[in-house]
C-alpha cells in the first residue's frame, strides 16, 4: 500500500514514515510544505512531494494521486492562534478529505485529539483547537472514505512501549508519539479499525491485540 503522510515533517509524521519504510506492506510518500524539508526524507530514501494543505484541493489532489491511503498528521498544535487552527486543523483536513475522494484514495487515517468527540471533555484553554478537530472528524465520518480516527492523549517523546489502552471515553492520560505511530500504521490494514474512532493512551495491551478488540 502506498501511503501519503500529510504532515510528514511533524514529530508523529516522521515516526509514521519510518515505520512505513521499515514495513513489508507499505511504501511511504512524505508530503512536506517546504523544499528545505525534502533532504531529510531523501536521505532516508523516502519519496517526497512538496505541497501544502493551504493549497487548493486540486493541488493537494495532484500531490496524493496514485496513493492507496492517506495518514493525516498535520496540525497547528494547541498554541497557535485560532486563525491557524481553523485553516490547518479544520479546512486543511477537509480539503485533504475532498482531495482523497476526488482521486479515489479510499483509506484515510486521521490523527485527532483525545475527547474531541465529546464537548464536555474539551480543554477550555484551547477550545478552538478542539472545535476544529471535532468538525473535521465529523466531516470525515460523513465522507465516502474508509476512515479511522485516532484520538491520542498527551503526547510524549519517550520511547514507546508497544502497549496501549484505546476505546471510547478513555481516562485522559499520556502516550509516546512512537506508540501513536505504531497504532496508525497497524490500523491501515486492520479491518477492525475501519470506520472506527477511538481515544488512545498508554496501557497494558499490545497494539495489534488492542486494535482487534475494537
Amino acid at each position: 500500500m502506498k501511503v501519503c503522510v500529510v504532515g510528514a515533517n511533524g514529530q508523529i509524521g516522521k515516526q509514521v514514515v519510518k515505520l512505513l519504510q521499515e514495513s513489508n506492506e507499505h511504501t511511504p510518500l512524505a508530503m512536506v510544505r517546504k523544499q528545505e524539508q525534502v533532504a531529510y526524507f531523501e536521505n532516508l530514501g523516502v519519496e517526497t512531494v512538496v505541497a501544502s494543505i493551504a493549497d487548493s484541493v486540486d493541488k493537494i489532489s495532484d500531490a496524493i494521486s496514485g496513493c492507496d491511503a492517506i495518514v493525516f498528521t498535520a496540525g497547528s498544535g494547541g498554541h497557535t492562534g485560532p486563525d491557524q487552527t481553523l485553516l490547518i486543523d479544520l479546512d486543511g483536513a477537509v480539503k485533504t478529505i475532498e482531495a482523497a475522494e476526488k482521486t479515489n484514495v479510499k483509506r484515510f487515517v486521521m490523527v485527532s485529539a483525545l475527547g474531541s468527540n465529546n464537548r464536555e471533555k474539551w480543554n477550555e484553554a484551547i477550545r478552538p483547537y478542539y472545535v476544529a478537530k471535532h468538525y473535521a472528524d465529523r466531516i470525515l465520518v460523513k465522507s465516502d472514505l474508509t476512515y479511522t480516527i485516532v484520538r491520542p492523549g498527551g503526547l510524549l517523546n519517550e520511547e514507546g512501549t508497544g502497549k496501549v489502552s484505546l476505546g471510547e471515553n478513555i481516562t485522559r492520560n499520556t502516550i509516546p508519539r512512537e506508540d501513536v505511530a505504531k497504532v496508525i500504521v497497524a490500523s491501515l490494514t486492520e479491518e477492525h479499525t475501519y470506520n472506527q474512532s477511538f481515544d488512545l493512551v498508554s496501557g497494558d495491551v499490545l497494539v495489534e491485540d488492542a486494535l482487534k478488540q475494537l
